[in-house]
């Protein structure tokens, strides 16, 4: 039987390469390792705006959703790139307020909140502009700066990038539960950044530089595949009251959804999230793949709470270089 060398893995489209390197030597993962879930149960929950009450919100989420964290320490990670007065760069400050609030009504030990943004250097700076510093005070909730943590060397348990480990922050490594906090926006690379690009954020910029040169040089794909079964956060709660289309993760234009999307399978949350603004997650690559071992992508398998996803169904605005992602109507 022949077998895929990694010269050739790595010069195949991801999806195809994974399905490839199944039928000849295995994927680039311990198959032991990856059990997907029969069906996954994730929730859309409406939120008008940022005025309503998010605690309550995502309170009955947990409840929903059945995620218990009594007695777990929390590490929130939302997604903070950029400032921009009027763009919907950022997860918004109220929504990862509503999340610690909630969690500690849920009975969370512990709730912190870390990020390590990767274009703009000065977490201080997006801390008072966005807004989130004076909620994180008034809550006395703390919060770590990712990208100059320390860390520690952490064997990786997919290896789509070809690297075997990766230096990764102790804050994150120590906490019991992580919750991905993304804002719902499209990618001008990957298509679309929800709860799986997100970790992007969990890179140290002070050992793999800024804007997360490894990741960009080893593809962002794989690197998106790598740290999602890496770290394999325990929920996701997506910002999707306002989203980001066109170009974005940056530059696009801020759209109204009104909804945040919660669940514990990740492929599944991005799948339905993808499908709600108009994109095939078969189209996706990286969520494409991690279909086969991360989580359920196939709607079949999705067990949808809250409110039913073509409530919300729209088409978001894409570059010209991505527009092949759309679904077919």
């Amino acid at each position: 039987m022949s077998t895929l060398s990694r010269r050739t893995f790595l010069k195949l489209p991801l999806a195809a390469a994974l399905l490839a390197s199944c039928r000849r030597q295995g994927p680039p993962f311990r198959e032991a390792d990856f059990v997907l879930p029969a069906r996954s149960a994730m929730g859309l929950f409406p939120a008008a705006d940022y005025s309503v009450d998010l605690s309550d919100v995502i309170f009955r989420g947990l409840t929903v959703l059945e995620v218990n964290v009594r007695g777990l320490s929390v590490l929130l990670k939302p997604n903070m790139v950029e400032y921009e007065a009027g763009h919907a760069i950022n997860t918004h400050p109220l929504v990862v307020a509503g999340a610690a609030d909630a969690l500690r009504r849920a009975g969370a030990r512990e709730v912190i909140v870390g990020e390590g943004p990767g274009h703009r250097r000065d977490i201080e700076y997006l801390l008072t502009a966005t807004g989130l510093f004076d909620h994180l005070r008034e809550s006395r909730i703390r919060f770590v700066d990712l990208n100059h943590d320390e860390v520690r060397e952490v064997p990786l348990r997919s290896w789509f990038t070809g690297m075997q480990s990766m230096a990764l922050p102790t804050s994150l490594l120590r906490a019991d539960m992580i919750v991905t906090m993304p804002k719902l926006k499209t990618h001008h690379w990957a298509g679309m950044t929800c709860s799986m690009k997100n970790l992007f954020g969990v890179v140290p910029g002070a050992v793999y530089g800024w804007p997360k040169n490894l990741l960009h040089v080893k593809g962002i794909d794989a690197s998106i595949l790598d740290l999602t079964a890496t770290v394999r956060p325990h929920l996701t709660i997506v910002d999707a009251i306002v989203g980001m289309e066109g170009d974005g993760p940056i530059m696009g234009r801020p759209r109204t959804l009104g909804f945040l999307a919660m669940g514990t399978d990740l492929p599944a949350v991005d799948a339905t999230c993808a499908r709600v603004i108009g994109l095939d997650p078969k189209k996706i690559v990286y969520l494409d793949a991690a279909g086969h071992f991360l989580g359920n992508t196939d709607p079949g398998k999705i067990d949808q709470r809250g409110e039913n996803p073509t409530r919300y169904r729209t088409t978001f605005d894409l570059i010209d270089a991505r527009k092949n992602m759309r679904l077919e109507s």
